[in-house]
């Protein structure tokens, strides 16, 4: 079913920003990307979803691989002993020694549903763990190669691909076109600078090969 996706602006990265903008989709690909009058009226039986803020490129994790295997994403069940944030550093390798194959399949599912609800649909590999390779494979994740990022910085990376002071073109995977993948991001902000100052836990929806996959309540 062809879908289209508005928000009060579009940026689709390397081109002007479109006010009032609209994104089209059929499958898992972009089929119209421009004004929402154009849009809709090219497209006049698709179905309208009108979200807030802005619509982007889906976002680009850069240490999804350090996130995924050096961090433990507590179960909502385990909150009281284990609190609600991801454990790293001597917590994880504490507990990571007791830690079966279920529960740690459980960690990378839960750090994948993370990743997007900041937005994240490009992940960066390889990925030797067999738990996080199926968990990438099921999520529907794209991973990407990471042979040209620098290491995790100072202070250890966290969830946000915004957190290490890039900017929207240097946080994304790549642009959003016509003909291109379907892969994007809205968040509920007034513009780019908001946008980075503000950074992606302000995404309410991500929508991933067509799919809507997450949407904040």
């Amino acid at each position: 079913m062809l879908t289209v996706h508005a928000a009060p602006l579009v940026l689709p990265v390397g081109a002007a920003a479109v006010e009032q903008g609209a994104v089209a989709v059929e499958g898992d690909r972009i089929v119209a990307l421009g004004p929402y009058d154009e849009v809709t009226a090219a497209h006049p039986a698709a179905r309208v979803r009108r979200w807030p803020g802005v619509i982007t490129p889906g976002l680009r994790q850069r240490h999804a691989e350090w996130l995924l295997t050096r961090c433990y994403h507590p179960d909502p069940r385990e909150a009281d002993e284990l609190g609600g944030l991801p454990l790293r550093g001597a917590e994880f390798a504490r507990l990571a020694q007791e830690l079966d194959a279920p529960r740690w399949a459980g960690s990378v599912r839960r750090g994948l549903q993370q990743m997007l609800r900041f937005g994240t649909t490009h992940i960066d590999g390889p990925f030797r763990d067999p738990a996080v390779r199926t968990a990438v494979a099921r999520a529907g994740l794209v991973e990407v190669s990471a042979a040209a990022v620098p290491g995790v910085p100072p202070g250890e990376p966290g969830l946000d691909p915004f957190g290490e002071g890039r900017d929207l073109a240097g946080s994304v995977h790549a642009p959003l076109l016509v003909g291109a993948r379907a892969d994007l991001a809205v968040f509920d902000v007034p513009d780019e600078a908001a946008l980075v100052a503000t950074g992606a836990a302000s995404c309410v929806v991500t929508v991933l090969a067509g799919r809507l996959v997450y949407r904040r309540r």
